[in-house]
């Protein structure tokens, strides 16, 4: 929320931001830091003095996709040789050899926890690429006011790092082992963004329910953030299945403030692909868990994440993936192809299952996930919901999008003070597998 500076000699800096939300949190802090340093941002990459892309390492397209940014951007770089041009983030932290081969032009290259240090960095100069890819296990950036933007939600981080070591996933090699921001840190950013016109807050953390701070567990923050003056709804992203405790399902159906949408990764349904990735639960767990979430939170909306094609997935485990989807019959899905990651525990194990094959099995996902998500839609229509206003809608004049509370995108026309952060109630009158249409009631 920081005005921006007005001094005619202060660097300018464009950052572009890939990935998750914790990326994007991540971005606002790197921006408090360099405005701290008396840093201006741009929004043009043709007039930066620095540019930085905050990267994500989770899947290789993804690394592909900045490779090609680099390259579009050296060009800039080529034009005005000062300009400075850094890598920030997990991919910075997975790959800096390689990037450095791939990226000669590179002038920083700095991982999650070195973003306290970035002015420094920038300051050094010289004919290599400076690099600081550190992690440091006491850093969780609770000191700095991340700087927002407008917006009637705002993502605010309540810990950093993953102590899970899931064989596929490269998170905790990347950012760190896990470690929880201050309480009293969190609720000033939250009293902060409230005064500020923020209606929503979603609390971010990879295992964000492992939380803990003396003895605040994550039930007992979700309670003192609920408590704030000001916050319409909570949210969390994304938790683990293992850490998803009767304290804190019990917190989700107490406090009218926490929105009944939970995003719960299962990642496959078959006990012996899950025991493979070494996710700490079994298919029945699971099941056992949505079961006494609903029971808890009838309104509850769920959805999920699902890999496919990892190392040893046989054609009976995917079935079992498809059967335990139609089981939980989620909200929505986000749904990926196995990518080996070096330096994950199963990246030694090679590929099983080919692109061909594993492209199939995506399909055949979607197209269920598809079907279950317009009929749980469908199930909607005549019923009212508060709409939180986000903002115009991306189809059709003077409509308007926001979500309910169980996370759903419902699009409408407005009306008089019908406004970005008013909460409206909507009348659903149609729906598709991905939104709902209505009007204001």
């Amino acid at each position: 929320m920081t005005e921006p500076s007005t001094s005619p000699s202060a660097r300018k800096v464009y950052l572009e931001t890939y990935g998750c939300q914790m990326n994007i949190a991540d971005s606002q802090t790197v921006r408090a830091v360099l405005r701290r340093a008396g840093y201006d941002a741009t929004a043009d990459p043709a007039e930066a003095d620095v540019i930085l892309l905050n990267t994500c390492a989770i899947r290789e397209h993804a690394e592909e996709r900045v490779i090609g940014r680099l390259s579009d951007l050296a060009r800039l770089k080529q034009a005005r040789p000062e300009v400075q041009l850094g890598l920030l983030g997990c991919m910075a932290q997975h790959n800096r050899a390689a990037l450095i081969e791939r990226a000669p032009w590179l002038d920083l290259i700095a991982g999650p926890d070195a973003y306290r240090r970035l002015p420094e960095l920038l300051g050094r100069g010289g004919f290599e690429p400076t690099v600081d890819v550190r992690l440091d296990r006491g850093e969780t950036y609770g000191d700095i006011a991340p700087e927002y933007e407008k917006s009637v939600r705002a993502y605010v981080t309540a810990m950093r790092g993953c102590d899970r070591f899931c064989s596929f996933c490269v998170v905790p090699y990347v950012r760190g082992r896990e470690r929880s921001v201050p309480p009293a840190d969190i609720l000033r950013e939250v009293r902060t963004l409230a005064a500020a016109g923020v209606r929503e807050i979603v609390l971010l953390g990879q295992t964000v329910n492992a939380y803990r701070f003396d003895r605040t567990d994550f039930a007992a923050l979700l309670r003192m953030v609920a408590a704030v003056e000001g916050v319409e709804r909570i949210r969390f992203t994304s938790p683990h299945p293992c850490d998803m405790s009767e304290r804190l399902i019990a917190a989700m159906a107490e406090e009218p403030r926490i929105q009944p949408y939970l995003h719960l990764p299962v990642q496959s349904g078959s006990n012996r692909v899950l025991a493979a990735m070494e996710r700490g639960y079994t298919r029945e767990q699971y099941l056992d868990l949505v079961e006494r979430l609903r029971a808890a939170i009838p309104e509850i909306a769920l959805s999920t994440d699902i890999i496919v094609g990892f190392h040893g997935e046989e054609e009976q485990d995917f079935a079992a993936t498809l059967e335990l989807m139609r089981t939980v019959a989620y909200d929505a899905a986000f749904t990926f192809k196995y990518s080996r990651r070096e330096h994950t525990r199963a990246f030694r194990l090679g590929d099983s299952v080919s692109e061909a094959e594993k492209g199939r099995r995506l399909a055949e996902v979607i197209k269920l996930q598809e079907e279950m998500g317009l009929a749980r839609n469908r199930a909607l229509i005549g019923r009212e919901f508060p709409v939180l206003i986000e903002g115009p809608a991306r189809r059709g004049e003077a409509m308007l999008a926001g979500k309910t509370p169980q996370f759903k995108t419902a699009v409408f026309p407005g009306r008089a003070g019908a406004t970005p952060g008013a909460t409206v109630t909507v009348r659903v009158e149609s729906a598709s597998s991905h939104s709902l249409s209505g009007v204001i009631a």
